[in-house]
């Protein structure tokens, strides 16, 4: 099933930003925002938070990505065709949305400098 890749990335991803934040502030990859890139305690704290956020959504779109799947098994191609939209479409909306709740607690952690609040 195709539409396990997302979350199945998701958990993978988010523990790796959780467990092993990147050591250092760049441009290539971890969670990189204007806050998160501020320092190097802002950085960890944003990975941090955003992996344990992916981590814990991951799993909870895998199961329901899972149970969503289970009315439908049998169905002609389209009808799945439709569903596996759906679901991508469900899955990618949380993905980008697991920004926000970041981004909310990187301002209530930090000032605007950087520094802890």
């Amino acid at each position: 099933m195709s539409n396990l890749l997302v979350p199945v990335i998701q958990i993978v991803a988010g523990w790796m930003l959780w467990k092993h934040c990147p050591q250092s502030v760049n441009n290539i990859y971890g969670y990189r925002t204007k806050w998160s890139k501020k320092n190097q305690d802002t950085w960890k704290f944003a990975n941090e938070h955003c992996g344990r956020l992916w981590w814990k959504v991951g799993l909870a779109l895998l199961v329901l990505t899972v149970v969503a799947h289970i009315p439908f098994y049998g169905m002609d191609e389209d009808t799945i065709g439709n569903l596996c939209l759906i679901v991508t479409g469900v899955q990618l909306v949380v993905l980008i949305g697991s920004v926000f709740p970041t981004e909310r607690a990187l301002k209530r952690t930090f000032n605007e400098d950087g520094t802890r609040k």
